[in-house]
């Protein structure tokens, strides 16, 4: 997109490390699946090496890791000193206790990010609850899609060692010292609960974890834990607040995809594309319609019966009807069915 640029080049490979401004290193980790990556970046920290997230619990993360702490690895030198963990989600915390363990060092998390990562890790092994089966039939999930839910719940944990027992609470606005460098805590919001990005002014970097990508859109979803959640309004917030309080001449570090320059242009962009999607659902509500009705107006891409993008799907769905519910452009009903529909409210359908 016009605007972004991308300086640092191709990726290191799985188990190496690769230097892209000083003391601060860009380590790439495989992932199954279509994103088949995440980004990591370990820091100078006096004699070794603090580190930003960690990757899924694999076999290939694994022995990627064993080969970078290894006595000749991009780590191996000094190890690691802290573990500082963005948010919750599997492919940035899964590595995180096994880390911990062989490092003796300590796990930095927000409170809201470490806490709900031990709730959802502890639904593994356990039914579906009826709750969430609810949530799913009011977006209007059919009893084979409820039913390949059923069979698939409870597997957050999976790809997740064990967490440590206890951590270190980040707190937005905070200064860190890492290094030889000042790095202030700049959290964020609708990806996750309390996602934080670290910003060094010094070397002009700011590592943005799943906050801002370049190339794709973070997921911004309800869960049926908090259904009249309003994480869109959280996630537009945010991408303000990021304008403001980081200056645009940062090297971004995000979590997928490339090292780049532009964080404002990137931003404006993640802003526009937003406001155009919700302008398209106001334009489908002017007849009643499901959540699982408006795929074709928020995404690009066909849906399908993909179990993994049917869930994200939904979620980001509810997403955006929820923040016209909270701004009082729609209404909501309940057909006898317990399915939920959805349509402008009167004065929002008025030509």
């Amino acid at each position: 997109m016009s605007g972004v640029a991308y300086p640092c080049g191709d990726a290191p490979p799985a188990g190496a490390a690769r230097e892209v401004a000083p003391g601060v290193l860009w380590i790439r980790m495989p992932m199954p699946g279509a994103l088949d990556h995440i980004n990591l970046w370990a820091v100078r920290d006096g004699d070794g090496w603090a580190l930003v997230d960690t990757g899924l619990r694999t076999e290939a993360t694994t022995l990627a890791w064993q080969t970078l702490l290894g006595e000749r690895g991009g780590l191996g030198e000094g190890g690691l000193t802290r573990i500082f963990v963005t948010h919750m989600h599997p492919d940035h915390v899964g590595m995180a206790g096994w880390l911990a363990v062989r490092g003796a060092c300590r796990l930095w998390m927000t409170r809201l990010e470490y806490l709900m990562c031990r709730v959802l890790a502890a639904d593994t092994g356990r039914e579906a609850p009826q709750d969430a089966l609810d949530f799913y039939r009011r977006a209007g999930w059919s009893d084979s899609a409820l039913e390949t839910y059923r069979a698939r719940f409870g597997g957050f944990g999976r790809y997740m060692h064990a967490m440590p027992d206890s951590y270190r609470r980040l707190h937005d606005g905070e200064t860190l010292r890492i290094g030889g460098h000042a790095w202030r805590v700049v959290v964020g919001t609708g990806h996750s609960p309390e996602h934080a990005c670290f910003y060094c002014e010094a070397l002009k970097l700011f590592i943005s974890g799943d906050q801002v990508l370049p190339r794709i859109s973070s997921n911004v979803s309800v869960f049926p834990r908090e259904p009249e959640a309003n994480p869109m309004q959280d996630w537009l917030d945010s991408l303000a607040q990021l304008q403001r309080v980081i200056p645009d001449d940062v090297l971004v570090l995000p979590a997928h995809n490339e090292p780049f320059h532009g964080l404002h242009a990137r931003l404006r962009h993640l802003e526009k594309g937003q406001l155009r999607a919700l302008e398209r659902l106001r334009e489908a509500l002017r007849v009643p319609r499901r959540a699982v009705d408006v795929f074709e107006q928020l995404f690009a891409r066909t849906i399908g019966d993909d179990p993994h993008l049917l869930n994200m799907a939904t979620g980001e769905s509810i997403a955006h009807l929820n923040y016209l519910l909270a701004s009082g452009e729609a209404v909501m009903e309940t057909s006898a069915d317990g399915v939920a529909w959805y349509r402008l409210a009167d004065a929002a359908a008025r030509p």
